[in-house]
């Protein structure tokens, strides 16, 4: 299937190198949970989870190590989202901008 009618979670999928299979079943449960996101570029989906996944371990306090998994895959997330912009090259400086701005505002939030 091509790439652009794949959703998020089967482009998630098809990545290689593989993540680790805990990370990328956390991040396809949460794409599961908002099927909202296949409405929006790739790239902004995997924003949207590396922002509410941020939001996960900044409410939890940031120091359980419960909120290991979720701050890998906010991480994985960010860059799964710039892997997605990379196909549209153009699209590259205004998602980093997107996704600069959302993780300054979540830091703020809990500062």
């Amino acid at each position: 299937m091509p790439t652009d009618m794949m959703s998020s979670a089967e482009w998630l999928t098809s990545r290689m190198p593989e993540a680790p299979p805990a990370l990328k079943a956390r991040v396809r449960e949460l794409l599961a949970s908002h099927p909202e996101w296949d409405r929006l570029p790739r790239a902004d989906a995997f924003i949207q989870a590396s922002e509410l996944l941020l939001r996960r371990v900044l409410e939890g306090g940031a120091i359980a190590r419960a909120n290991a998994l979720d701050l890998l895959a906010a991480d994985a997330c960010v860059t799964w989202a710039f892997e997605a912009a990379a196909d549209d090259p153009a699209s590259i400086a205004a998602h980093a901008e997107r996704a600069t701005q959302g993780i300054a505002a979540i830091a703020a939030e809990f500062a």
